[in-house]
């Protein structure tokens, strides 16, 4: 088996004032895959990021990339990543085709205009080349970022809450370059805290929340632990407690007893859904509306931190 391009080992981060952002990670990445970091705010997916990219100094553990020790081999480790962070960081007063210039040299490699012109051709920038950054839309400004990152042709890609506060448009056309990436043989590892982003994209999911790694799963397998649904019927009666014979659906009144929730997995050939409703209509109670829903990513990870979808 191939040697994974990146790998850490009890990596954890506990700043001065005693406050642990990461508890001892382990995690290995393969060459070409796409990974998905999923986590709440404040879940330690940055503080993650900023380790391995050299921007925070671990307290504790090793990282290896491409076979390069990220702590004592930095430079050599660093050019193998592009980061694109979540916040802007470029000087809003060059060109478009000034700053990704310069981003190529900065990492040590010699001016290749071609490649520069692909990138921003790639994501619709080459039109924008001789515009300076500050006049650009906050979309085109964060297409300018990632083009920074890929101009010294990156091994490893990191997309930091890539589509946080993005438009539809861009959205999509990064989607298309990720691929594209991917089919060159880039790695991508993005941090998200939209699971349906994670079930689109990812090859491979983590799920961290509290600093701590809870678990990485092939994405399949994952979403076949995380399946659940809720099915939310609207009741035309409001009720006080939940009738006899209906327990083997282990239903929960909500809405102060208007709203009558079943979870159910919807990876079931039995969901349980046409026999529930068939005791309702015999025990008499009639509903308004029925909403079905997938579980929110809150509710993912209280299963989780319980133990729930293991």
């Amino acid at each position: 088996m191939a040697e994974p391009i990146l790998a850490l080992s009890g990596v954890s981060k506990t700043y001065k004032s005693g406050t642990t952002a990461l508890h001892s990670v382990d995690l290995t990445i393969n060459k070409g895959e796409i990974f998905a970091l999923l986590g709440p705010n404040g879940a330690g997916k940055t503080t993650l990021i900023s380790i391995v990219c050299g921007i925070v100094t671990p307290s504790t553990g090793s990282i290896s990339v491409g076979g390069h020790d990220a702590l004592r081999a930095f430079k050599r480790a660093r050019r193998m990543i592009g980061l694109v962070p979540q916040e802007l960081s470029v000087d809003m007063f060059e060109t478009v085709l000034a700053t990704v210039s310069y981003s190529r040299r900065l990492f040590g490699y010699g001016a290749d205009p071609q490649h520069v012109e692909q990138v921003l051709r790639d994501l619709s920038l080459w039109d924008k080349r001789d515009a300076k950054v500050m006049e650009l839309s906050g979309g085109m400004k964060r297409r300018v970022l990632i083009a920074k990152a890929l101009a010294h042709e990156p091994d490893i890609l990191f997309l930091d809450e890539p589509t946080a506060g993005v438009d539809v448009a861009l959205r999509r056309d990064m989607w298309k370059l990720v691929h594209k990436l991917r089919a060159r043989g880039v790695t991508i590892i993005l941090t998200t805290h939209y699971i349906e982003e994670a079930e689109e994209m990812a090859d491979r999911v983590g799920v961290i929340t509290g600093g701590k790694l809870l678990l990485v799963e092939e994405k399949a397998t994952l979403m076949r632990k995380l399946g659940k649904r809720e099915m939310d019927l609207t009741l035309v009666e409001p009720m006080t407690q939940i009738p006899a014979g209906l327990e083997r659906w282990h239903l929960a009144l909500e809405n102060e007893g208007k709203t009558l929730r079943y979870v159910f997995d919807a990876t079931e050939e039995h969901t349980g859904i046409p026999s529930l409703l068939r005791a309702l209509a015999e025990q008499g109670i009639a509903f308004k509306d029925l909403e079905t829903s997938k579980s929110s990513l809150e509710d993912i990870f209280v299963d989780l931190v319980g133990g729930r979808a293991a």
